[in-house]
């Protein structure tokens, strides 16, 4: 049922034919349905990680990895960068400065892997346990602004209402609403995205909240606080893990939200009657 003509590298998604039940009833029809891409993040002409991810906002995808992986800490580290496709999927080229490029090199790790997950791979034990960056104290919310902006997600999924298949990260702000959201079929590609996207458009990460379709892991938290989000609210529940960790960094992690309420797990003093 599948169609025979291959994939392009490029594309986020396909419609497919299918044969649906429905009220009992048989239907032959199509329906679009997500890609998802072998993609290379290489520094210096060799590979560091291969994920596996939807092949759109490729360069918010790059710099955003490179700053939650910590590779780099401003844009301005990254002196080049090139997308190359081919037939196995795209490597993501980047060409560090100086300095960064000679602690990546000691630092080095190869890992492959599945859809989203965020720590296949890691070499060592303190590699992947290694302590977030404390956020900064100085936002402060009513607690109805959780629903406004979760009630601003789903009219920006395009591509989730196509497939059903794909995971959003957005940042929300009082002054502005909606600023950014961007989806992949992995939910640490998706806020990786996010965090290049803002980056790209110089949007400072404290002035604003972090939204997340997914549940949250510890991974989540890592990569928030690096963006330097105070807040993020996830519409799944929590890890042990990612509750000790937002709490040790400063994060106020908001999760289960829901149209009727949501709740808090770690510094709900930011939330003000």
């Amino acid at each position: 049922m599948l169609a025979n003509a291959p994939p392009n590298p490029l594309q986020v998604s396909r419609p497919l034919q299918r044969v649906a039940f429905r009220s009992g009833k048989l239907q032959q029809g199509t329906r679009d349905i997500a890609e998802e891409t072998a993609i290379a993040l290489s520094y210096g002409g060799s590979t560091y990680a291969v994920m596996m991810a939807t092949p759109n906002d490729l360069e918010d995808f790059g710099l955003g990895f490179s700053l939650t992986e910590r590779i780099v800490s401003s844009a301005s580290e990254i002196e080049s960068f090139s997308i190359v496709s081919g037939d196995n999927g795209i490597d993501l080229q980047m060409w560090l400065a100086k300095p960064r490029e000679d602690r990546l090199a000691a630092r080095r790790r190869y890992f492959a892997g599945p859809t989203g997950c965020g720590l296949c791979g890691v070499d060592s034990l303190s590699e992947a346990m290694r302590p977030a960056p404390a956020v900064g104290n100085r936002m402060r919310l009513e607690s109805k602004a959780i629903t406004q902006a979760m009630n601003c997600l789903r009219p920006h999924q395009a591509l989730n209402e196509r497939t059903g298949a794909v995971h959003a990260a957005a940042f929300w702000t009082s002054a502005a609403g909606l600023v950014c959201l961007r989806e992949d079929v992995g939910r640490h590609n998706a806020l990786d995205k996010l965090v290049g996207a803002l980056a790209n458009q110089g949007q400072s990460g404290p002035e604003g909240i972090v939204l997340l379709t997914s549940r949250v892991s510890v991974e989540m938290v890592q990569k928030t606080a690096v963006l330097g989000a105070e807040i993020m609210v996830a519409v799944s529940a929590p890890t042990a893990l990612a509750i000790r960790t937002a709490e040790t960094c400063g994060i106020t992690l908001v999760a289960v939200a829901r149209p009727d309420g949501f709740e808090v797990f770690t510094h709900p003093h930011r939330f003000v009657s």
